[in-house]
């Protein structure tokens, strides 16, 4: 078992997306070309018509419009087919309610990986869970097509598509203002500043009364939500 699961590469944080070519639910997607100069979210799921990731594809759907604004696109995979992928797609429209959600119409791209060729490539397949689908993973992907945060979940755990959203914020957020975020960081709440690596900037730190210092080390600023959206909106 240790040499097959050997077989497969794991994408690392910082490394450019591997790249593909393949037939989606919106036509056929040449990544990361398509998608230059903007944020990707890459998640895949086992199978089509399972319960836990109907819910998620459906929430997806739901808050599409809400990644639009930060310049993300969604897109979905796993290693059904075309044809089992609309089904599936058309069933969550018409016939499921969830929560406050129904008539649900996903309108992201849904990739076919039948040949498991992309799902390999990110190390969507861990051989402990099972050989022949992709477990549920969730990869950020810059606007230059490196990765930057991934997440992977079991089969019994629903991801939280609110906190996707917000790990989204906080690396734009970072990458815009040069700063870093606490843990459980919302937006607009109060951001970390770089420290100090010197004695004479870590005496100062302490001094200064544009920012909060709990130590040298760990010092905060002020950052108000409009400003970041404002910013955010700029560099898109």
């Amino acid at each position: 078992m240790e040499d097959n699961i050997n077989n497969f590469t794991f994408p690392i944080i910082g490394s450019f997306a591997p790249a593909f070519e393949a037939e989606s639910t919106q036509g056929r997607i040449n990544f990361p070309n398509d998608y230059k100069g903007r944020w990707v979210i890459l998640f895949s799921h086992p199978a089509d018509f399972t319960p836990v990731c109907t819910t998620e594809f459906m929430t997806f759907a739901t808050m599409e419009a809400e990644f639009k604004e930060l310049n993300t696109e969604l897109i979905g995979l796993s290693i059904d087919g075309i044809t089992s992928h609309i089904a599936w797609l058309r069933t969550i429209e018409e016939k499921v309610q969830f929560k406050n959600m129904k008539n649900v119409k996903v309108k992201f791209p849904l990739i076919a990986d039948i040949k498991m060729d992309i799902a390999k490539r990110y190390g969507m397949i861990h051989e402990l869970s099972s050989d022949t689908k992709a477990v549920r993973a969730v990869f950020i992907i810059d606007p230059e097509s490196k990765i930057r945060l991934i997440l992977y979940y079991p089969s019994s755990v629903g991801r939280n598509i609110n906190e996707i959203k917000r790990c989204l914020i906080a690396l734009q957020t970072s990458d815009a203002f040069k700063i870093a975020t606490p843990a459980n960081w919302e937006l607009g709440e109060d951001v970390i500043i770089p420290t100090e690596n010197t004695c004479l900037g870590a005496s100062q730190a302490l001094q200064s009364e544009d920012k909060l210092c709990y130590d040298w080390f760990l010092c905060v600023k002020t950052l108000p939500k409009e400003r970041i959206l404002r910013k955010l909106k700029d560099n898109q």
